[in-house]
């Protein structure tokens, strides 16, 4: 088969012939028609700090991928051949206190598809049947877009961050309208809250919020969140925040525009240290979760459900190309003028 392939701990792809994965006992064999880029797949192609001390070579990357299943094997019951599938990139152990507990999204030895095992940026790629999900045909029989369901990853994350806490009627500010952040605002809008405000840097992905729903679309970099407040009429801070950016400098500024008893539930990755005013956190009761990855499945029903029920996170891919134009596609992916970018693997 052909993949995408880092065959040793430098920067930089090829597209290599490797052997076909092969379906072992509970194992399930997908062909691979779209994958999307995810921040990791750029850090592993550039070869950064995080990828040397993380990932080990040689490797197929990528991890978040739709494809038709064309070979169970042995002792696998509920996924037959031609069902359309994503895949939870999340391979986890069963045996520690969490997995026993049914809370396999806490395991302490999670295995992670694309960076711990060859993963999904190639024609075939196996996971256990366990962490395969069934996207169902619709009533005609027509099958789930390949490009949405190769970005249900990411969208579990939003979703996972979103839900966190309850955001029906509440005033919501999402620090970072990057990808997740701007599915993680459609979630809020269709869920029921109040106003949702993005903010970001970036006028395309400012403009990209827009397009998904929300009530302003904040310029950080000329207002300040307090300017949202004011706009939009709100007189005790925001209830809720969902922190995606990662930048330093945004959640101080959560922490200053949270209402009493408000809820931060943080998804970014902090680049550096950060500042914060504990102070205000214990005396304003500020409750504070970091979110990883996707509640297992429980995030999965969630999402399904809720495009059935009309949610389109579609606008958020703005960029398709061939698995074969792969240095494009990373570079536009690298330039931030865009959301989401998928590849076709039907086309090497």
């Amino acid at each position: 088969m052909k993949a995408l392939y880092k065959p040793a701990a430098q920067p930089g792809f090829e597209i290599a012939e490797r052997p076909e994965p092969e379906a072992g006992p509970g194992e399930v064999k997908i062909r691979v028609l779209r994958t999307g880029i995810c921040g990791t797949d750029l850090h592993i192609e550039s070869w950064d700090a995080w990828a040397a001390g993380a990932v080990h070579a040689p490797l197929v990357p990528g991890h978040e991928f739709c494809g038709d299943v064309v070979e169970v094997g042995p002792e696998v019951r509920d996924i037959e051949v031609g069902a359309r599938v994503s895949g939870e990139g999340h391979v986890v152990c069963g045996s520690c206190r969490n997995c026993r507990a049914g809370r396999r999204h806490l395991c302490i030895r999670t295995s992670s598809l694309g960076v711990d095992r060859d993963g999904a940026f190639a024609e075939l790629v196996v996971l256990p049947e366990s962490n395969v999900w069934v996207h169902k045909p619709d009533d005609d029989g027509s099958q789930l877009d390949p490009d949405l369901g190769a970005i249900f990853d990411p969208f579990g994350n939003a979703v996972h961050t979103a839900l966190s806490f309850p955001v029906v009627g509440e005033d919501v500010l999402i620090t970072g309208a990057g990808p997740i952040g701007l599915m993680a605002a459609a979630v809020c809008r269709h869920v029921g809250a109040r106003f949702v405000v993005a903010t970001d840097v970036s006028p395309y992905r400012l403009e990209l919020a827009r397009r998904m729903g929300v009530d302003l679309a904040l310029d950080v970099s000329r207002e300040a969140v307090a300017d949202a407040q004011r706009r939009l009429g709100m007189v005790e801070g925001f209830d809720v925040a969902l922190e995606m950016s990662g930048h330093p400098s945004a959640l101080p500024e959560v922490l200053a525009n949270l209402n009493h008893g408000g809820r931060l539930a943080m998804l970014g990755l902090p680049s550096a240290p950060i500042e914060v005013d504990w102070a205000k956190v214990v005396s304003h009761m500020i409750t504070i979760k970091g979110i990883y990855g996707r509640e297992m499945f429980e995030t999965w029903y969630a999402m399904s459900a809720m495009l059935q029920s009309g949610l389109d996170i579609g606008p958020v891919i703005t960029h398709r190309f061939r698995a074969a134009d792969w240095r494009e596609a990373f570079e536009t992916a690298r330039g931030g003028q865009c959301g989401k970018v998928v590849l076709d693997w039907t086309e090497v």
